[in-house]
């Protein structure tokens, strides 16, 4: 049974303290609470340590932005992914199209990520998805059928079961084009096909897959409502404490 999701992506957002202030009044609201999904937040790497500890005990799981594809050694600012694993992390976010628009990570990296958050117990949320000329073209399932092909699906049936894959339609984010529910629901069915396509019906329906297209409080419960899509990637909401719950409510 696949489960349901809803992480946050903090992305470049919050000082050390405001970010533990927040995890701790998430873990507050969430305290009586007993969520339909799993409850995961994407700090900078100078939060996960001290968050992790603050919400230790809770529903909230942390998730690390990136991690570098190399196991260790002279690559000064970056952090490996033993390094996120032992501050108390669990999952690592891989592949976000901020990620590879503004710092050029191929598919090449991608793959050498995949495989080093695995190797040292992470959860990796894989995204994909296109931009607008992608879109405009009608060749987005090409697109991101390619972009899959390229990385996890270089995996062993294994391993693919271990993560959960995030589409975000660039398009749709900051362009002032918004993306409807039949849309998303559309390109998550497809990803799911071709999920049985390459690794069996039963493996594609126990894939989690979540939408990372500007979901929030008004839009999440039709969203998470259709068959297919599993939860949120969440950016601007998570940052709102009030706004980031309102989304988990709407499982």
């Amino acid at each position: 049974m696949r489960k349901n999701i809803v992480a946050g992506n903090w992305k470049m957002n919050k000082t050390l303290q405001e970010g533990v202030a927040l995890a701790a009044e998430l873990k507050d609201v969430l305290a009586g609470k007993t969520p339909n999904c799993d409850v995961v937040i994407g700090t900078p790497f100078i939060h996960l340590a001290t968050v992790a500890n603050q919400v230790e005990g809770s529903v909230i799981k942390v998730a690390a932005q990136n991690c570098a594809n190399k196991e260790s050694g002279a690559y000064t600012g970056e952090v490996s992914a033993a390094m996120v694993k032992s501050t108390g992390a669990t999952y690592v976010i891989l592949g976000h199209s901020e990620r590879r628009e503004y710092y050029g990570e191929t598919s090449a990296i991608l793959n050498d990520k995949v495989a080093l958050a695995l190797s040292n117990g992470l959860t990796p949320i894989y995204c994909c998805g296109e931009a607008l000329d992608v879109r405009n073209a009608n060749t987005q399932n090409e697109f991101v059928k390619n972009q899959l092909e390229e990385t996890i699906f270089n995996l062993s049936a294994e391993d693919f079961q271990k993560l959960v894959i995030a589409y975000e339609p660039i398009w749709a984010i900051g362009t002032g084009v918004t993306a409807s529910t039949e849309q998303a629901q559309e390109m998550l069915a497809f990803i799911r096909s071709i999920i049985a396509d390459k690794f069996g019906k039963e493996i594609a329906e126990n894939t989690s897959i979540l939408y990372g297209g500007s979901c929030n409080a008004k839009n999440a419960s039709e969203l998470f409502a259709q068959p297919d899509i599993d939860g949120g990637l969440i950016g601007g909401a998570s940052l709102k404490a009030a706004d980031f719950v309102a989304i988990i409510d709407a499982f």
